[in-house]
């Protein structure tokens, strides 16, 4: 008898253990997007870091004489029509960006989730009043509302920081209400407020920690979106100023020689996509990782 049940585990774990491989891969597979997206991320970052180490020529430097190299030996993305060096410029141009977006996004959350919170938490008409306004600025396209505050503020990244924050707001607002609605009518919440709790103690306990995965989700995303808006304000003139080096400001003077010297535009263009691409898989990974119903799927 013992023999026979020894016989009938063995090709269980057996199985099992052959099973374990094919996890492992299912999982890396489920990864990828972070895998890449983090790798893109990370790249771009660390040159933006590095870019007075790397960067052989100040991206401010004027030389007439060598306008518009073609890429190659001291320029290996060659010169724009003053003689700036490309290479430099979109080395520094990558740190405007992720200032940009990283304080914009700052601004969006540190604004948008309070709003959501008090509106999702306390609802009536509170929420009423509040959603009202954030439906109020989501009614303009968020190109136009940013340019209107770029407006009365006036153009430089500064301005471009604080105008795409503005634009972010109802984007996090409404995430924070619809994870305080759900959230609220648990049995754990219903229980710390019978039990007296005041409702900050409640929200800060209870709340901010439930919606912590969904909110880190959403600033990758509004991140490259950001990101993406600095390029085109730059591009139309609102957003950095020269001489800073902007990646939509490096665009938009390509635009009169862009059969002449291509380069101009192309690698702007490069780093713009491969920033934003980078962080848009690197959210879609943590939300497949963060995904519950994922991450059951895979195992």
């Amino acid at each position: 008898m013992a023999l026979t049940d020894r016989r009938r585990v063995r090709p269980t774990l057996a199985t099992h253990m052959r099973a374990i491989p094919e996890r492992i891969t299912r999982r890396r597979r489920r990864n990828l997007p972070l895998i890449v997206g983090g790798a893109l991320t990370g790249v771009i970052v660390a040159l933006s870091i590095l870019a007075p180490a790397l960067a052989r020529f100040d991206p401010a430097a004027l030389d007439p004489a060598i306008r518009l190299s073609a890429p190659g030996g001291a320029h290996p993305l060659g010169t724009d029509r003053l003689g700036r060096d490309v290479f430099s410029r979109v080395l520094y141009g990558g740190r405007v960006a992720l200032a940009v977006g990283a304080v914009a996004v700052l601004i969006g959350a540190g604004a948008g989730v309070p709003i959501g919170l008090a509106a999702g938490y306390n609802g009536g008409r509170l929420d009423a009043v509040l959603m009202r306004a954030m439906d109020g600025l989501l009614a303009f396209p968020a190109l136009l509302l940013a340019i209107m505050v770029i407006a009365a503020l006036g153009p430089g990244h500064v301005q471009a920081m604080l105008a795409i924050g503005v634009v972010l707001i109802p984007a996090f607002a409404r995430l924070a209400r619809a994870q305080a609605l759900v959230i609220r009518s648990q049995e754990y919440v219903l229980a710390a407020g019978a039990m007296g709790a005041h409702a900050l103690d409640i929200i800060r306990r209870h709340v901010v920690p439930n919606i912590a995965g969904p909110l880190l989700i959403q600033m990758t995303v509004t991140f490259s979106g950001a990101m993406l808006a600095e390029a085109s304000l730059s591009y139309l003139g609102l957003g950095t100023q020269p001489p800073t080096p902007s990646w939509g400001g490096m665009l938009q003077e390509a635009r009169d020689v862009l059969f002449v010297a291509p380069w101009m535009a192309i690698w702007p263009g490069v780093a713009i996509a491969a920033a934003v691409l980078g962080m848009n898989l690197t959210g879609d990974g943590i939300r497949d990782r963060l995904d519950p119903r994922l991450t059951r799927n895979s195992t």
